[in-house]
């Protein structure tokens, strides 16, 4: 195929991604327009690749996934993200989340608890252009580290029995925490906002993401 023709051919592959994500009611524009800009499939494992633009889960190493793109637009879109935003993002994952954030005009500071998946996070932003706007860490998410100070965003990725009060310490007031709570049985999207008199907590709808599990792992 010619350079012409696959360009052509990923141009098709990439509206029809966005329509597809349109069609499950994606209607944030900041956020499609984040979607469209980072490619999915230069995050997912390269077997996978073909997957990639498709609203789909993408299975990644340490047992883990890449969670598929409308879940992503469910939880990215509750976050009511603003240009210039300091997010806290729990669970790097492939660090695709965390590019779209930076995509968004967010400054993010990303934790994961697999050091494997943190390095070839870390790997995958740099090279993607997004190494600037997003410090990686591998870090326990659920209790991370107060000299990081307080965020306007944090995005939780992962089903969670409570959210935890070392994490909500890191929310400042008006800001906004979106993520899941395991609700008889099923992750619901949860949003929690910080106000000067405490916390306002939001269930939302079911989201199919994995639970969250605290601590360190160094699994390869």
């Amino acid at each position: 195929m010619s350079e012409e023709g696959a360009s052509s051919s990923e141009s098709e592959r990439t509206v029809a991604f966005l329509l597809s994500l349109r069609a499950r009611g994606v209607r944030d524009i900041a956020l499609l327009r984040a979607m469209e800009r980072v490619p999915r499939e230069h995050f997912a494992p390269s077997r996978f690749a073909d997957l990639a633009r498709q609203d789909v889960s993408v299975p990644l190493p340490c047992g883990q996934t890449m969670t598929a793109p409308h879940t992503v637009a469910a939880l990215v879109g509750a976050l009511e993200m603003k240009p210039d935003c300091r997010v806290l993002e729990v669970g790097s994952g492939s660090g695709y989340v965390a590019a779209l954030l930076a995509a968004m005009g967010g400054t993010i500071v990303s934790l994961e608890r697999y050091r494997t998946l943190a390095l070839s996070a870390h790997e995958r932003l740099a090279s993607g252009g997004f190494g600037k706007a997003v410090e990686l860490r591998h870090a326990d998410g659920l209790q991370p580290d107060r000299t990081l100070g307080r965020f306007e965003r944090i995005l939780v990725n992962g089903v969670m029995q409570a959210v935890p009060e070392a994490l909500l310490a890191r929310l400042g007031v008006g800001g906004r925490l979106v993520g899941a709570l395991r609700v008889e049985g099923a992750g619901r999207l949860v949003v929690v906002t910080r106000n000067d008199g405490g916390f306002d907590h939001a269930l939302g709808g079911i989201v199919r993401i994995p639970p969250l599990a605290p601590g360190l792992s160094q699994a390869l």
